[in-house]
């Protein structure tokens, strides 16, 4: 029974010290991505997806992504802004329609794509891609949360998407105006959703 306590202990260690590393490489990638601000000029911006609304208002999480691809198209580095994201399980609100709602509110008069049925981050990429093959799109370049970014890019690279168009890759600020501590446990649930995504084929 001892030996069997310490064999239990000894892999939650090794796990606990995994997920430590996994996070801090997620971490530094997330920094990299906040610093990186000149893109080749591109057809449109993907905005991905998060929770609709939180605490009675729009997620600050999500509409700072819109955010920062509307900033693309003001500079003139993206023609056109796509969002993706379907109904959100807690409030029943489809998430791309609350995007729509602020960009629009925010000043865009572009042309604006919706993809309004997924519902995690691979189906994002995977609903998108014939939204934008029949707009004409070749080159993209998603939009998402710092911490998300290192998923989708293999996300991306493991459904043949990042192979049908030429993507580029534009991080929001993960913070979304909460404390600290707040967005370091956002930083920290990352890898396990890696995991996850591993576990079940999709990286």
């Amino acid at each position: 029974m001892r030996q069997l306590r310490r064999g239990a202990a000894a892999l939650f260690l090794v796990l606990a010290v995994s997920l430590a590393a996994l996070a801090l490489y997620v971490w530094r990638h997330a920094q990299e991505r906040l610093a990186q601000q000149n893109f080749q000029a591109a057809d449109a911006a993907l905005v991905l997806g998060n929770r609709a609304y939180l605490n009675g208002q729009p997620n600050p999480c999500l509409t700072n992504r819109v955010d920062r691809g509307l900033a693309l198209w003001r500079e003139g580095q993206v023609q056109l802004l796509t969002v993706t994201g379907g109904v959100d399980k807690e409030d029943g609100r489809i998430e791309a329609e609350v995007m729509a709602v602020h960009a629009h509110a925010e000043g865009f008069d572009g042309v604006l794509l919706k993809e309004s049925l997924s519902s995690s981050t691979r189906e994002n990429l995977a609903m998108s891609w014939p939204v934008l093959e029949a707009a004409g799109v070749h080159k993209v370049i998603v939009v998402s949360d710092a911490y998300h970014l290192w998923r989708v890019e293999r996300l991306a690279k493991a459904s043949g998407f990042d192979g049908a168009f030429q993507v580029q890759y534009a991080a929001a600020p993960a913070d979304c105006g909460r404390p600290a501590w707040q967005a370091m446990r956002s930083a920290l649930r990352e890898p396990l959703a890696i995991v996850n995504n591993a576990l079940n084929g999709y990286l």
